[in-house]
């Protein structure tokens, strides 16, 4: 007979009674002999009536105890008729007990004894301690519960190894497997990346069909490392990988095979590579491979013995690789510089496939990925969108997109249209709005300060595009002066980085000319423009005095692989001196901004009256109120 709902296999009689593992006879035991224990403890045993020490002396005075049986401090007893009958009518709730019960007092009562026999009262004496057969169960009952413990769990770790998990099991692969039938991510839905499509389609074709490629001498290589900025698409490529290969997927993250016992991450790394052999061809991804795969003995506080070993394991398993296993090891991670050079040598990652920020076309496709089930409205131009979002990753843009269609679900939109996009990207760019009560003396230094920000953007010549000016507070920022590239920049000129430096400072030079003094404001400005300077002058060569020298300006970082004791590239007079020309230079770029500020202070106090006015200004608004404003100086 089968089942209806699954056909094909059996049902289990309805009769049948579940069957009890082994391992728990000896609980089941255990537990039946303790609870007959505590039984036989009080079964039987008359109900005594409590007295006190001082009733029960009473009692013998007055010729109402028959017996006793002394058993250390503890005194029972039997009453005769008269106590019988005198205990009774005292105390109704006790009922008509024929013994009782009373403890002695720790000090000693020499006169006990002779009361009792004043009084004709048989005295027993009982043993202290219990009956044989109380004290055999008690010496073998906690060896029967340890063994009965003892065994289930034994029962319990030996299910677990062969089934999986449990505290036996920490030296297996935590890998898990994939196969294309079970992935739902192919190569079609990544987008922005051919270059990198084109190398894995060439990998994905050799571990098909390697009979092509081994007729003309050549090999696949062992690893294939992929490089770039967080959320470029390693880590969606190598689904879309599992989805397309017709072979075993195997991934895991780097920080899974350490744990905190020694020798853990090795174990592991031979177990996830011994299953990959069993099925070659085969493919092994690993994410994030810095975490183990840094530099080995290097760093603040010397190297890790337990990554090390791991590090090690993974190199010695790579080298074992034989031509005609097909075991390709992929690994993704963002930070190459930090990684162990054995680790990139031939060999072992042989390819290296980098993975930058998109471009405007790439930027395209790939929203045009992420749209796929969002319903659009006519108004919707991706292409105009995609060359809005410069410097945009994969992951942003997917984020745009389902921030988009948040948007359009809160304002009970039937689809998503071009403003859902404008707020999306306002929240991802700027920050969320937030409602800061500012004062009226507040709102109005905010709005002079980005007034500044936007007259230097609007005029100088290498500056990007001003796109907004808007004193709504968003994120941490109480306003924000909002530029956008009209192109993607990948080499920067030393005019456009002057540009960008002076813009920085025409929120605190505007302050400056208007109240005579500057707030707290331009903090991140002068952060950011002092970063820029100083990269300007240590790394890119941009200033007479210092040269063409690189020195590499604050790019390391001693927890991240790199020896703590390097040698420092410039003596202390250079460090000097390039600490006197960053102050030097942006002490000029401020005065020739203050200047220039000056100069438009007509254009400056109107543009900051308009902005208190409407909080919020498009790029043609503040192109318009600067027109007029020139027009009217002119007139």
């Amino acid at each position: 007979m089968t089942n209806s709902n699954n056909p094909g296999k059996q049902s289990p009689p309805t009769d049948q009674k579940p069957e009890i593992p082994k391992q728990y006879s000896f609980l089941w035991l255990s537990a039946a002999i303790f609870l007959a224990f505590m039984w036989l403890q009080d079964s039987g045993a008359p109900k005594l009536q409590e007295l006190a020490y001082s009733e029960f002396k009473t009692a013998v005075i007055n010729d109402q105890v028959s017996e006793v049986t002394l058993r250390e401090e503890n005194i029972t007893g039997l009453f005769n008729d008269q106590g019988r009958a005198s205990f009774s009518s005292d105390d109704a709730t006790q009922g008509s007990s024929p013994g009782f019960n009373t403890t002695r007092p720790p000090m000693d009562d020499p006169e006990l004894l002779t009361l009792l026999e004043a009084h004709d009262v048989t005295i027993r004496a009982q043993p202290s301690g219990l009956l044989w057969w109380q004290e055999l169960i008690r010496g073998f009952l906690p060896w029967i519960l340890l063994l009965g413990l003892m065994y289930w769990f034994w029962g319990s770790a030996q299910k677990r190894m062969t089934q999986g998990g449990g505290m036996f099991d920490y030296g297996r692969s935590k890998a898990r497997r994939a196969i294309k039938e079970t992935s739902t991510t192919t190569l079609d839905d990544v987008a922005g990346i051919e270059s990198a499509k084109r190398e894995i389609a060439e990998i994905i074709d050799f571990l098909k069909s390697p009979g092509k490629y081994r007729a003309l001498g050549a090999s696949m290589p062992k690893g294939v490392l992929l490089v770039g900025p967080p959320g470029t698409g390693k880590t969606l490529l190598a689904r879309a990988i599992a989805g397309e290969a017709e072979v075993p997927f195997f991934s895991i993250s780097a920080s899974e095979f350490i744990e905190m016992f020694v020798g853990v991450g090795a174990s592991r790394v031979r177990d996830m590579f011994a299953n990959a052999r069993k099925e070659a061809p085969a493919l092994i991804f690993i994410d994030e491979l810095d975490a183990i795969g840094r530099s080995r003995g290097a760093g603040l506080g010397g190297g890790h013995d337990e990554r090390e070993q791991t590090l090690n394991q993974i190199l010695t398993e790579m080298d074992g690789f034989e031509s005609h296993e097909n075991i390709l090891v992929l690994a993704a991670t963002n930070r190459p510089d930090v990684l162990d050079s054995a680790l990139l040598r031939p060999g072992r990652f042989d390819r290296k496939i980098t993975l930058d920020l998109p471009h405007k076309d790439a930027r395209d496709a790939i929203l045009a990925v992420h749209v796929r089930k969002v319903p659009l409205a006519a108004d919707v131009d991706l292409e105009q969108l995609a060359a809005r979002t410069i410097g945009f990753s994969g992951a942003d843009l997917k984020n745009l997109v389902n921030e988009a269609a948040l948007t359009a679900a809160r304002e009970n939109l039937k689809e998503v249209t071009a403003r859902c996009f404008e707020i999306a990207r306002d929240r991802i760019v700027l920050g969320e709005k937030r409602d800061a009560r500012l004062s009226p003396e507040e709102r109005e230094v905010v709005a002079y300060h980005e007034s500044g920000h936007a007259i230097m953007a609007y005029y100088m010549p290498k500056a990007d595009p001003l796109t907004r000016v808007t004193i709504i507070p968003h994120g941490m920022a109480l306003g924000v002066t909002e530029q956008t590239p009209t192109e993607d920049r990948y080499n920067y000129s030393e005019s456009y980085l002057r540009d960008r430096i002076k813009v920085m400072l025409g929120g605190r030079s505007a302050e400056k000319i208007i109240y005579g003094e500057v707030t707290t404001g331009a903090q991140n400005d002068l952060k950011e423009a002092t970063k820029l300077i100083r990269r300007m002058i240590g790394q890119w060569g941009m200033n007479e005095k210092i040269g063409p020298v690189g020195l590499s300006i604050g790019e390391e970082h001693v927890f991240l692989g790199r020896e703590m004791g390097s040698h420092r590239e410039y003596s202390e007079k250079m460090a000097e001196l390039i600490d006197a020309e960053i102050q030097s230079e942006l002490l000029a770029m401020e005065a020739d901004t203050i200047e220039f500020l000056t100069e438009h202070r007509g254009q400056l106090e109107a543009l900051a009256k308009a902005v208190l006015k409407k909080e919020n200004l498009s790029a043609e608004e503040v192109e318009k109120i600067l027109h007029q404003e020139a027009t009217r100086k002119i007139a």
